[in-house]
């Protein structure tokens, strides 16, 4: 099994560099394993308070839980993915089968910051974009899929999603095989990568 990881800040591009390849690859070859999934159940503090959670932070995810669903599929043995709702801030009850493939990519801003996460890795890719087009695009995205309006975006920004950038996103970059600038607008990039994962699937 080739296990690839693929982080990079918040609004950095990551999912757009995994749906390009994925998109380029047959059907099923590929499970995309998102940390967003991972993050720590809060359902049991009110909701007030889990608004506040700072998501930038390696505390707020169960690493412990995706380390060991990597090593499961990599004995071949399915998984059931968690959900998480960012707009209740709870996980959901229900789960996804996930049936281990011959590649499984990793993606999230804090996987590379994990010594037993990185080390499962063949593959270590950090995303690399300008801080303003990163804010442009986490504003963009809170306000569609999390609910969030403007002036609570950079008040999270400027109190959590910065400071944490700065101290546990941005350092990873020295754990990185490969550093992508420009998102998922780097052509180049992504079809090397569809290219490296191709030879594998297919010597």
């Amino acid at each position: 099994m080739l296990i690839i990881g693929i982080a990079g800040g918040t609004g950095s591009g990551k999912t757009t560099v995994v749906r390009k390849i994925i998109e380029q690859l047959p059907n099923g070859e590929v499970t995309v394993l998102p940390q967003d999934s991972y993050y720590r159940d809060s359902s049991h503090i009110p909701l007030e308070e889990r608004q506040k959670i700072n998501f930038d932070h390696p505390d707020s995810l169960e690493f412990e839980l995706l380390v060991a669903h990597l090593k499961t599929l990599k004995n071949k043995n399915p998984i059931e993915l968690p959900t998480y709702s960012y707009v209740s801030c709870t996980r959901g009850e229900e789960t996804i089968r996930v049936y281990p493939t011959e590649v499984v990519i990793v993606e999230g801003i804090l996987i590379l910051g994990h010594q037993g996460l990185r080390e499962l890795m063949d593959l270590r890719i950090y995303v690399d974009a300008d801080a303003d087009d990163r804010l442009s695009r986490v504003i963009s995205r809170d306000i569609i899929e999390r609910g969030r309006n403007v002036s609570q975006v950079l008040d999270r920004y400027k109190n959590t999603v910065k400071p944490s950038h700065l101290q546990f996103i941005e350092p990873t970059k020295r754990y990185a095989n490969l550093i992508v600038p420009q998102g998922g607008n780097n052509v180049v990039a992504i079809n090397l990568l569809k290219q490296y994962i191709e030879k594998y699937l297919h010597p």
